[in-house]
């Protein structure tokens, strides 16, 4: 069975691996039917200024407002190809990593022009807007959109240089408990906001731990999305945790911080409040 199945949304797509992916030559004329294979994409293609050309996206797509107005073709991992066929889209954006490699075989071998992205730092968020610029033609509003988004990631972190380092583990979810690996977008953000993702040495984007490997690191902070907010309190029966004993348990937005948009940052700053707030617990120095 398909870990990710065990978990719902956006938190799923967290086992799933990424990797980098070529683009295919250029067609002569931009794309004017697009459809996105995931919710992050259909982001990037409205801040690169193609959201007119977007006919069609999968479930959970709901930013901007106008992307949960578009037809649903089935979500991340299946696909109703009857539904795709008849919006006959000219470029499918598809996630590397994300939506099962099967799946985008049998839409290339279908004859669809599918372009795989699959951002793995901060850094590519930038990238790929302006890749989906000249695959749309709206060059001028991505690049502008990259260049504020590059800025924006540069003053945080400019901001958060020299902060005193906080342990932190993340909760992906509680039963089974599942958290970030060093390699995750998420364990990049903490490591911006001065942090230390406890688990980053694992390989896996979001391996299953134990409990007791959680208990003997310590965390000085824990985090967990909103949706868990509730299996986050949980961790209080744990009282000789430093997080739990110096009340350091803290949700944040899980679309925000899992979806590799520009709203990322906005997620990022989230995670770097709370470990300001965390800073402020610590005992002080002997």
């Amino acid at each position: 069975m398909n870990p990710a199945a065990a978990l719902p949304g956006i938190a799923a797509a967290l086992l799933l691996a990424c990797a980098a992916s070529a683009e295919p030559a250029a067609p002569a004329e931009p794309a004017e039917r697009i459809v996105t294979l995931s919710p992050h994409l259909a982001e990037l293609a409205y801040a690169a200024g193609a959201g007119d050309r977007l006919v069609g996206t999968v479930s959970w797509s709901d930013y901007p407002p106008a992307a949960a107005r578009l037809p649903r073709i089935g979500d991340a991992f299946r696909l109703d190809l009857e539904a795709l066929a008849m919006l006959s889209p000219d470029l499918v954006l598809a996630w590397q990593g994300g939506n099962p490699d099967a799946l985008l075989k049998t839409l290339e071998a279908q004859g669809y022009r599918v372009v795989a992205l699959a951002p793995q730092s901060l850094d590519d968020i930038g990238e790929q807007l302006a890749r989906i610029g000249r695959l749309a033609g709206s060059e001028v509003v991505a690049e502008a959109a990259a260049a504020r988004y590059r800025a924006r990631l540069a003053a945080l972190r400019e901001a958060q240089a020299g902060k005193r380092p906080v342990s932190v583990f993340y909760q992906v979810s509680r039963r089974p408990l599942y958290t970030v690996g060093g390699r995750q977008l998420i364990s990049e953000i903490i490591a911006l906001c001065g942090g230390r993702n406890i688990f980053a040495e694992l390989q896996a984007l979001a391996p299953a731990v134990g409990m007791e490997a959680v208990l003997a690191r310590n965390p000085e902070v824990i985090l967990a999305s909103d949706a868990q907010r509730e299996e986050l309190a949980a961790w209080r029966r744990w009282a000789g945790i430093a997080a739990v004993e110096r009340g350091n348990l803290f949700s944040v937005d899980g679309d925000l911080v899992a979806r590799p948009s520009p709203r990322v940052l906005e997620g990022a700053a989230q995670v770097c409040a709370a470990l300001d707030r965390a800073r402020d617990t610590a005992p002080p120095s002997p």
